[in-house]
């Protein structure tokens, strides 16, 4: 009796809480892995959207703030994109920006933005029309036919 209790203690619960901490049921079937997203998630569209000289303002407004900015040199921003869908393996996408003074420079990294020209000025034209002049607006004029003056 003694005996199995050392074994228990000394051999059996030590396998057993190491065995916790390993890696051995990893690949169990049927078992779920959720998708691991982190950085920004940036795409083509959103990068097509940059243009040369373009503020750091509206450059926040498109790709939102950034993940990595140098500390040495704040004219240089870096976007990351990394995402492991369950048992897959790891993608990971960059994007690094340089700014002349508060100016978008030049645009480097896994997605660059493709050569299309930027959107042409709207042609539209906006016409104003002169305000009608009334004696009265349409609710006094129905207000007026159900009150009566003494």
């Amino acid at each position: 009796m003694l005996q199995t209790l050392r074994f228990l203690t000394f051999i059996v619960f030590p396998l057993v809480i190491i065995s916790a901490c390993s890696t051995i049921a990893s690949d169990v079937p049927f078992v779920y892995e959720i998708d691991i997203d982190q950085g920004n998630v940036i795409d083509q569209s959103m990068v097509n959207q940059l243009r040369p000289e373009m503020t750091k303002r509206q450059v926040i407004y498109i790709l939102g703030s950034p993940l990595l900015v140098d500390p040495f040199s704040t004219n240089r921003w870096d976007y990351i994109y990394s995402q492991q869908p369950g048992k897959e393996d790891r993608t990971q996408q960059r994007i690094s920006l340089f700014f002349l003074e508060d100016s978008l420079v030049h645009v480097g990294g896994d997605l660059t933005p493709e050569s299309n020209p930027a959107p042409a000025p709207s042609t539209e034209m906006t016409i104003e029309a002169p305000k009608r002049e009334l004696d009265k607006t349409l609710y006094e004029i129905i207000v007026g036919w159900f009150t009566f003056d003494a």
